[in-house]
């Protein structure tokens, strides 16, 4: 700790930690247009940070002023000139200082909604403890820790938390360190060393198969690790779907195969590269089974009238509209020809009970389109890294199903509260920093998705606003009025009387989940102990019961 002076009254003041420093320079800068008097009055803590983190005292400004928004995935200058009380251009005048930061790896630069800036949630959590951030050292690895570390990083510069020229600069020091292993030494078969521009890419479409035994890779799979419109990659597209890259005439990669036909699109590493780079690895052990989301053929679901209110009825009947197939993919085509995204994310939200899942599966039916349903759970896992790859390889098996498919299928996350609600900003529980894990990689996939994703959560007022940008089309399920619990009511117990129906109806507030546990109970005690002598009392028991408990009811996934 150092003890800092305050200019204007010359006066000691307590010993201060970073975040402390930086609220001070942030408290300072408001309004002040980053101007002589802004720098002579936050001089002590600049040079406080500056000392800390090993970085310029104009680097020390940006770094405070970015870690007052710690909590924004996407920082932009432009957000910051109100605060400030200056121009855009005085902020760009502090580019260098800002690529200062990134190359120290306290910053990260994101180009997937235009140019902006995130701070590492490892980077926040070393502020947290005073502590200057100081990325991870490359060491020396076996074959199997090398490709973990390559996963890593890779995964990292996915959701926009490691920059692309800092991904290179630690991919080529992994694999000069490790020039020992079998892999490395391999290399050279196919004339790549760790200056050759198209190095990344050979890197990462090895580790795709190691991590995830991936034999249908395309581009949306390799494009993260390049800059927008970076000739490189542009260059690269172009030779790899005429079969001129070098990496398809050298034998590296091939394309794979589609009813007898090569698929341009699509390239696996082939037999004999597998063989001569990844001798000293057991790759069978390594890339083990991964969870699945279960399929649900359209034709087995059962129909089920369900009861909305007007506006969700309005809402549903418009969405199942749009999925109609001979609707669908009209519109897909002129999504894509205006340069939007073609795919459709929606999300159903409301209280327990409201129909949201079972809205999923009649539109599935009616649409005519399989649903692939994916328990939040089953991704999970207790190993590090486990569950990210998990969520991938959810998204990668649905490409596939797509590809396959006459129709496109509906990918459906029920219950999926736990994974869009907002992230934990400086993280230290593992389970927090699963969390933010999962996240990144749903939001990228989402940019990315061609197809149909539904997801349905009970808690929409906790969902990170990054969500709800992406999803296209939002349904809000209201618990039933007075006319749809009488519907439902006579729905579910088709013996009960108008006026007796009218009673519970009017009497409960209750959802039709509610309903349909109770009646589910009241059947079953039918049928063990006979019909009662007086139903509407029967009823009015299992009512008050059913409200008693004060909890949600069991109830099968549906209503």
């Amino acid at each position: 700790m150092m003890m800092v002076k305050q200019i204007s009254d010359k006066k000691d003041v307590e010993p201060i930690d970073l975040l402390q420093a930086f609220e001070i320079i942030v408290e300072k800068a408001k309004g002040s247009s980053l101007g002589e008097e802004f720098y002579q009055e936050a001089e002590p803590y600049l040079v406080f940070v500056s000392g800390k983190l090993c970085i310029s005292k104009r680097a020390s400004v940006i770094m405070a002023l970015f870690a007052d928004r710690c909590y924004d995935t996407h920082i932009r200058f432009s957000d910051l000139t109100e605060f400030l009380d200056c121009r855009i251009l005085t902020l760009l005048r502090y580019s260098n200082e800002t690529q200062e930061l990134i190359d120290k790896e306290y910053v990260c630069q994101n180009r997937i909604e235009g140019l902006s800036y995130s701070i590492p949630m490892e980077v926040m959590e070393a502020f947290q403890h005073n502590q200057r951030y100081i990325p991870s050292d490359v060491d020396e690895f076996t074959a199997r820790e090398l490709f973990d570390k390559f996963d890593e990083l890779f995964s990292k510069c996915r959701c926009e938390k490691l920059n692309k020229q800092v991904l290179r600069k630690k991919l080529r020091a992994l694999v000069v360190k490790n020039s020992n292993l079998a892999f490395v030494k391999a290399m050279a078969l196919y004339d790549i060393n760790v200056e050759d521009k198209d190095f990344p890419l050979f890197i990462l479409l090895c580790t795709l198969f190691v991590i995830d035994g991936d034999d249908d890779i395309r581009c949306h799979d390799l494009d993260f690790i390049y800059e927008e419109g970076e000739s490189v990659w542009r260059w690269a597209k172009r030779d790899l779907s005429q079969g001129n890259h070098r990496f398809l005439q050298k034998k590296f990669i091939e394309y794979t195969n589609d009813d007898g036909f090569a698929d341009r699109e699509s390239f696996k590493i082939t037999d004999c590269a597998k063989k001569l780079l990844f001798s000293e690895m057991n790759l069978s052990a390594m890339q083990g089974s991964r969870p699945k989301g279960s399929m649900l053929s359209f034709e087995s679901i059962k129909p089920k009238q369900l009861f909305y209110n007007d506006k969700e009825r309005k809402l549903v009947e418009e969405l199942a509209a749009l999925l109609d197939e001979k609707n669908f993919q009209g519109i897909r085509d002129r999504l894509k020809e205006t340069n939007f995204r073609s795919g459709f994310a929606c999300l159903f939200y409301g209280a327990p009970g409201t129909g949201k899942t079972e809205t999923v599966l009649q539109i599935a039916r009616k649409t005519g389109r399989d649903l692939i349903l994916v328990n939040i759970s089953d991704i999970k896992s207790m190993w590090v890294g486990e569950s990210e790859k998990n969520i991938k390889g959810i998204f990668d098996d649905y490409r596939k199903m797509v590809k396959q498919s006459a129709k496109t299928p509906i990918l459906l996350f029920n219950e999926a509260d736990a994974i869009i609600g907002k992230r934990m900003v400086g993280a230290e529980k593992a389970v927090d920093k699963l969390e933010n894990n999962i996240q990144d990689i749903i939001l990228q996939e989402i940019e990315q998705l061609d197809g149909i994703l539904i997801a349905t959560t009970n808690l929409a007022e906790n969902m990170d606003k990054a969500f709800e940008r992406r999803f296209l089309y939002k349904v809000k399920f209201e618990k039933p009025d007075l006319h749809g619990r009488l519907q439902i009511w006579q729905t579910m117990i088709p013996s009960l009387n108008d006026a007796d129906a009218s009673f519970l109806a009017a009497r409960y507030d209750f959802c039709g989940g509610e309903i349909e546990n109770i009646a589910r109970h009241y059947t079953i005690q039918s049928i063990l102990h006979g019909k009662p002598a007086n139903m509407l009392k029967s009823l009015v028991g299992y009512c008050d019961s059913e409200r008693l408990e004060g909890r949600p009811p069991k109830r099968k996934v549906g209503f």
